[in-house]
């Protein structure tokens, strides 16, 4: 393209009228809560009122902690509502020398840094690249997809081609916001991407359901062609009826090139695979013959390895992993474990050993089946101890100090955050000494956390900690249950966070729901039960490990499928059960989970539950023993909730 038709482009862009708005002139409104007068509970306060973007609640709750000790986060709180509007969008009169000032006064701290991103996102709104460009290399964790988007469009406005960085950056619509779709639109004008890389964007944005945020990627590129209307049609077909998308598919193929068609199958391919319909497999295969691997969004390639999975065909699942993007590959070890898997069912050992070799020493689920595959038992690495100086060290630390004072006021995001930051460029035993700190301090999420973080010294003991061992010991022995996978499943649930709450009431150490409490308690006899016991830790082992013992013999005894049930439900892992074509191995019955969340969950907590064996034990042990083999049967009806 020409330079002077890029330079109209770049015009054009840059001259974009943002959406923001200036603040609003205040309208009446109701009478805002009264200010809590114990300035503790006024911080809360006034952290919500930020969350919200309040200006108004926020100016007069700040006023009144002028002394708070983290007054950092009084003065972020009170400048932030001013950056963002009420739906969450960027201003455009942002208050820029107050942000200065913040970050010059509180440099080196996390909030600083999240100041930092919230000003990015502001700059790249109002095209302010001169500011937008000194500030973006000093942002620390660069863990916002929108501003790295900002950051490609500033770029490609200085006539940069980042045609390449952008398809790396852009794979997942979750993330994406204004300055994303803002770079698509201006990469398809300036001819650096193609209107098929416009129409993905789209195609990715409609297979995750955002069906406004694929019409705002499409409207940015107006003079891109996008899908066709079939092509369309067969994503929005597809969530709800694999089959009737394929057939609508297959009858009007003719109005769809090579590369829509691929792309076509892919998606009906995926939601087969998710439904764990037999015909997934049969799908990708089409899919497979017909190319177009680039037009596949990172969802349905890794659920292309999991329906040939499913099926046994390790063909297929050698194949799938070969055409996978390489950053997606190398994301996640489940496909390095399933590519060496695939060589080895294909008889070549050497380049199995390699894959199963280059993943065999992480600390994580796949790391220890590939080192069963080695023929190595699961061991414990040698523990490295820390000295009472080194973790007393840790006591004096000012992101600590922060973090302790939000966990007081059960403010776990802010108190993450301020430790998190203070363990960035620890050494492995400074790391040993932080988690030692805090156990001691009775943090013990942050303790299994941060010793997690450990490259080549480690201590197992505080990774997998093991508190209420008394009561935990004594529930088990009761029901006849494994204490290490009971154990497992509490780090995996609460990381014994003894009053952790999730969004659907799930309460404690092992996160049983109410009604469950309510259900296992009457079947136990406990008849002075009521919600507020949850809160002791006996009474929620108590009812905990109960209701495991119950799923598990309602199970079969297998920990896998009864793992699912403890957190999918009962009913859900006898449905896919249900639905296998054969017997398969309890790695690939987890692997194929259609919940994300569950998928994961089972995988980690049977990992934990093996590690937690060897700790209890001293001896070896066999993660592929605990996962077992899953069979079809026919589905059962279960009282159990």
């Amino acid at each position: 393209m020409a330079k002077a038709a890029l330079a109209a482009i770049a015009c054009a862009v840059l001259a974009t009228p943002v959406f923001a708005q200036k603040r609003p002139q205040p309208q009446p409104q109701s009478q805002s809560p009264a200010i809590p007068g114990n300035p503790d509970d006024a911080f809360v306060a006034l952290r919500e009122a930020a969350r919200k973007n309040d200006v108004a609640r926020t100016d007069a709750i700040s006023a009144t902690l002028v002394d708070y000790p983290i007054s950092s986060y009084v003065e972020y709180f009170r400048i932030k509502p001013q950056m963002f509007d009420a739906s969450g969008l960027a201003r455009i009169d942002a208050p820029d020398d107050q942000v200065r000032a913040f970050l010059q006064r509180y440099k080196g701290e996390a909030i600083a840094d999240r100041m930092r991103n919230d000003w990015l996102l502001v700059l790249g709104k109002k095209r302010d690249w001169a500011n937008f460009d000194a500030e973006y290399p000093q942002f620390v964790l660069k863990d916002d997809t929108q501003v790295e988007c900002y950051a490609l469009l500033s770029r490609a406005l200085k006539g940069q081609n980042v045609a390449a960085d952008a398809r790396a950056a852009l794979s997942d619509p979750r993330y994406y916001g204004e300055g994303c779709v803002d770079l698509i639109g201006y990469l398809a004008q300036s001819r650096q991407i193609e209107p098929s890389d416009v129409a993905f964007q789209a195609r990715q944005a409609l297979e995750q359901n955002y069906v406004t945020l694929a019409g705002r990627i499409a409207a940015a590129a107006p003079d891109a062609r996008g899908d066709s209307n079939t092509l369309a049609t067969v994503v929005k077909m597809a969530r709800s009826d694999p089959s009737q998308a394929a057939a609508y598919l297959s009858a009007n193929a003719g109005s769809l090139s090579r590369d829509e068609q691929g792309a076509g199958w892919g998606v009906v391919g995926q939601y087969a695979a998710k439904k764990l319909a037999p015909e997934a497999a049969g799908y990708y295969r089409r899919q497979m013959d017909l190319g177009g691997n680039q037009w596949l969004s990172d969802e349905t390639q890794e659920w292309r390895v999991r329906a040939a999975l499913r099926q046994g065909d390790w063909k297929q699942v050698r194949q799938a992993v070969e055409l996978m993007r390489p950053e997606l590959r190398a994301k996640d070890p489940a496909w390095t474990y399933w590519y060496g898997r695939a060589l080895k069912a294909d008889n070549r050992g050497a380049e199995a050993e390699k894959q199963f070799q280059s993943i065999a020493g992480q600390f994580n689920f796949y790391g220890q089946l590939a080192s069963e595959e080695l023929g190595n038992r699961i061991v414990l690495p040698a523990r490295t101890q820390v000295s009472d100086a080194e973790v007393n060290a840790m006591r004096t630390r000012p992101g600590f100090l922060r973090a302790q004072k939000f966990y007081d006021l059960s403010l776990r995001f802010e108190g993450n955050r301020e430790w998190n930051w203070e363990l960035r460029g620890m050494t492995d035993r400074q790391l040993l000494a932080a988690a030692d700190y805090a156990r001691r301090i009775e943090l013990l999420d942050r303790a299994v956390n941060t010793a997690d973080r450990t490259q080549a010294e480690h201590d197992f003991s505080l990774r997998f900690l093991m508190p209420y061992r008394d009561i935990m010991q004594r529930a088990t022995d009761d029901v006849g249950l494994d204490m290490a996978w009971a154990y497992g499943l509490v780090r995996q649930e609460s990381r014994f966070i003894m009053n952790a709450r999730s969004s659907a009431g799930a309460h404690g150490l092992m996160q049983v729901m109410p009604a469950t409490a309510k259900w296992v308690a009457r079947k136990i006899g406990m008849t002075d039960f009521s919600p507020a016991m949850m809160s002791d830790p006996s009474i929620n082992i108590q009812l905990g490990t109960n209701y495991m013992s119950m799923v598990l013999t309602d199970l079969d005894s297998s920990w896998t499928l009864a793992s699912a049930a403890y957190n999918a439900g009962p009913g859900r892992p006898k449905n896919w059960r249900s639905s296998l074509p054969r017997q398969v191995e309890g790695a690939i019955f987890a692997e194929t989970i259609p919940f994300s969340e569950t998928r994961t969950y089972v995988k980690n907590v049977l990992s934990n539950a093996t590690y937690y064996a060897a700790l209890m034990s001293g001896r070896p042990q066999s993660l592929k023993d605990r996962l077992g083999v899953v069979s079809p049967s026919q589905i059962t009806t279960t009282s159990l909730p």
